[in-house]
């Protein structure tokens, strides 16, 4: 009878709703986002590693889309890949082919002509390739900052016109910014000129936010003096994300809809270990669980 009884409790008790508190593999997880890589971050490892291995454990942490910092001109590759085969890898993953850093300096005789011909002819090729990668934007990430007004008014009318060759092929242009351009030639803040001295219908500009502040900028400030010309964010600190307090992640996240940001990247110069899976994964684990940052930012 006793047996017969402590059967029956026994198999109501497992009938009903569990009151233990949910183990910590059942709570909720952290909300998808939209999340952009720049594989420069992962450079060495692509090298060491294969760049099939990296996209993949990049695209199980977390991030959606990438861009790149590995054109070959003369081959017409991207990490030593066609640029359609690129596109697939990276989609096979799960990941998107969004963005891209390129540059071509003018020459000597250029910068004092003024004529872009033989320069564009490289673009030609270099937005050609790039669009079949399936890229959005195409991204400057550097130009030798000259030392007079006339010269950098030269390389403004040069992305200028970069940027319209872009936009003919579907592409967004912009440039993306180190700590120097916040420096002055003549009387001129460099960063100010520019986006005073190009067109917005044609260069936007990929603040990096932290390289932003350490040129003495606010990034915040020049989002409201300059609403809308930010279409995409370089989110990098000095080494993972929010570590070491000197960037303002919230207040910028705050500001994106005033900055026009559509999109940003993560990139780091360098990781706290050394190990470059601990340290893109923390990026990523951080903005994933951050409140401040959106699930998505595109239009």
């Amino acid at each position: 009878m006793k047996k017969s009884l402590l059967l029956a409790l026994s198999c109501v008790l497992l009938a009903l709703p569990s009151c233990a508190p949910k183990q910590e593999s059942q709570a909720q997880a952290a909300p998808k986002k939209e999340i952009g890589v720049q594989l420069y971050s992962v450079r060495d490892a692509i090298r060491d590693e294969g760049f099939d291995t990296v996209i993949k454990e990049l695209a199980g942490m977390g991030y959606t889309y990438v861009e790149a910092a590995g054109y070959n001109d003369k081959e017409g590759t991207l990490y030593g890949q066609k640029p359609e085969d690129y596109k697939a890898k990276l989609e096979s993953v799960g990941l998107k082919s969004m963005s891209t850093h390129i540059g071509h300096p003018l020459s000597p005789e250029e910068l004092k002509s003024g004529d872009f011909t033989e320069a564009m002819k490289w673009w030609d090729k270099a937005i050609a390739d790039h669009k079949a990668a399936g890229c959005k934007y195409i991204v400057t990430p550097y130009f030798p900052v000259p030392d007079n007004l006339k010269d950098l008014k030269t390389y403004c009318d040069y992305f200028n016109a970069i940027g319209k060759k872009c936009a003919e092929n579907g592409i967004s242009y912009g440039y993306h910014n180190h700590s120097h351009e916040f420096k002055k030639v003549e009387d001129q803040v460099v960063y100010t000129y520019m986006l005073e001295n190009t067109d917005p219908q044609y260069v936007f500009f990929e603040m990096d936010v932290y390289w932003a502040v350490m040129g003495q900028a606010y990034p915040v400030e020049l989002f409201r003096k300059y609403p809308g010309r930010f279409k995409m964010l370089h989110i990098k600190d000095h080494f993972e994300l929010g570590e070491s307090g000197m960037v303002g992640f919230d207040a910028i996240f705050s500001n994106a809809e005033t900055a026009g940001m559509q999109n940003f990247i993560v990139e780091l110069e360098a990781f706290t270990d050394g190990n470059w899976r601990n340290g893109m994964k923390k990026c990523a684990d951080y903005l994933l669980n951050a409140s401040f940052v959106k699930e998505t930012y595109s239009k």
